[in-house]
């Protein structure tokens, strides 16, 4: 028998929407600079954290922290050889979404102009 696919629910809206502050997490982490340096680096294949540091042209530890950060949010997975991390990304959607990052950026310059948008906070300044 011919099953019939579920429709999609429909999109909720930012005010409905439980996981808000959970997604909101989730592209915070890229909202760092060295962060995405660092995912875009891994995106071309399995690195070490020392090639993550030469990459990023940051102290060990830091570039850790930022490791560590994109591990808890699945952006990357790591495993262990021997003595060293090895960090991947799991999951080809990671890359998908970074394209449709890039692309939206390209499509909306004045990104760079907004006001609203404190390059120094990850969590943006909406007192202005």
């Amino acid at each position: 028998m011919l099953q019939r696919p579920t429709p999609a629910p429909p999109a909720a809206s930012a005010g409905t929407c439980p996981h808000t502050d959970t997604v909101a997490t989730f592209f915070r982490a890229l909202a760092d600079p060295t962060r995405l340096k660092l995912l875009e680096f891994i995106l071309g294949g399995e690195r070490t954290t020392a090639e993550c540091v030469t990459h990023a042209q940051i102290s060990q530890p830091r570039v850790s922290v930022h490791l560590s950060c994109l591990t808890d949010c699945g952006y990357v997975t790591a495993r262990r050889d021997g003595r060293r991390l090895l960090y991947s990304v799991g999951d080809p959607r990671v890359a998908d979404l970074v394209l449709l990052a890039r692309a939206l950026a390209a499509d909306n310059a004045t990104l760079t102009c907004c006001p609203r948008i404190d390059p120094a906070s990850p969590q943006g300044d909406d007192s202005r």
